[in-house]
C-alpha cells in the first residue's frame, strides 16, 4: 500500500467570507503530524479576483473538482474533504457527482444539505454580495465563543463579501451514493446529542444527517470557528478521521 493511500491528502474548505488563510494554524498542526493538507479559496472569496462578485455555486463546485484533480484524487486514492459551515453547499454537490473521489468527508460545525436547498432564497435581487455582518449581529446567528480579540480583528480585516450568486444557488443532487461516503460530524456550537435529536425529528437543517449510512459524531465544544478557537484540537480530530479513512 502506498504512502498516499495510507495517508490521504486532506482538502480544507472554509465557509462564508473565508479563504484558504482561515486554516493556517490547522495546516501547521497537520503538517507537523505528517499529513498533507491543502486549503483552498472558493471562487467569489478571492479579493484579487476582478469578477469575484459574479461567481456562482456552480463555479465553486467546478473549482473543488479541479482542486481534487490537481491533488491527484482518484477512485484508487481518494482524498479527505474537510468542509466548514457554508462550504457545505458546493461540497454536497461534489459528493453527489464524485463520491468515488472522497474517502471521507469531515463537516466542521456543518453538515450535508438536502436536495433543492437554497441558502438565501429571499435575498433581494438587487443585492450583489453579502459582507460580513457586525459581530453583534453575527453572534446571534453563529457562536463566537473562544475567539480572541486578535482573531476577531483578523476575521474583520480579511473577510470577503459572499457573492449573491452563491447564496441564491440551488443545490441539485441526484445520486444516493453520496450518502455512503464515510462521514465525520465535528459538533462545536451544538452538541452531537442535540444534532441527532434534530435529525431524527426531521429538522430541515439536519434532515440529510439521518440519511447518512456511515457517520461518526465528535464533540469539540467551542464556537462556530474552531480553526481559530481550538486549531490544534481540530487538527487532531481531522487527523483521526483521516487515519480511520
Amino acid at each position: 500500500m502506498s504512502e498516499k493511500t495510507t495517508k490521504p491528502t486532506i482538502l480544507l474548505i472554509a465557509g462564508h467570507w473565508l479563504g484558504a488563510w482561515a486554516w493556517d494554524e490547522v495546516v501547521e498542526s497537520l503538517a507537523a503530524a505528517g499529513w498533507s493538507a491543502v486549503p483552498m479559496t472558493l471562487p467569489g472569496l478571492d479579493p484579487e479576483d476582478p469578477a469575484r462578485a459574479s461567481r456562482t455555486l456552480d463555479d465553486q463546485v467546478e473549482a473543488i473538482e479541479q482542486t481534487l484533480a490537481r491533488i491527484g484524487a482518484s477512485p484508487g486514492e481518494p482524498a479527505l474533504i474537510v468542509a466548514h459551515s457554508g462550504a457545505n453547499a458546493p461540497v454536497s454537490v461534489v459528493l453527489d457527482r464524485h463520491p468515488e473521489l472522497v474517502r471521507r468527508v469531515v463537516w466542521v460545525d456543518s453538515g450535508p444539505v438536502a436536495p433543492g436547498t437554497v441558502f438565501a432564497p429571499d435575498l433581494p435581487y438587487a443585492v450583489q454580495e453579502l459582507p460580513l455582518p457586525p459581530f453583534e449581529a453575527l453572534g446571534q446567528q453563529a457562536s463566537l465563543d473562544g475567539l480572541s480579540g486578535e482573531a476577531l480583528e483578523r476575521f474583520r480585516a480579511r473577510a470577503v463579501p459572499q457573492p449573491a450568486g452563491v447564496l441564491r444557488g440551488r443545490v441539485e443532487l441526484a445520486s444516493d451514493a453520496r450518502l455512503a461516503v464515510p462521514t465525520t460530524l465535528v459538533c462545536c456550537s451544538m452538541p452531537s446529542a442535540q444534532i441527532v435529536e434534530l435529525a431524527s425529528a426531521g429538522h430541515p437543517m439536519f434532515a440529510e444527517v439521518s440519511n447518512l449510512r456511515s457517520v461518526d459524531l465528535v464533540d469539540l465544544p467551542t464556537g462556530h470557528w474552531p480553526m481559530w478557537s481550538r486549531p490544534g484540537d481540530l487538527a487532531d480530530v481531522i487527523a483521526a478521521a483521516a487515519a480511520t479513512a
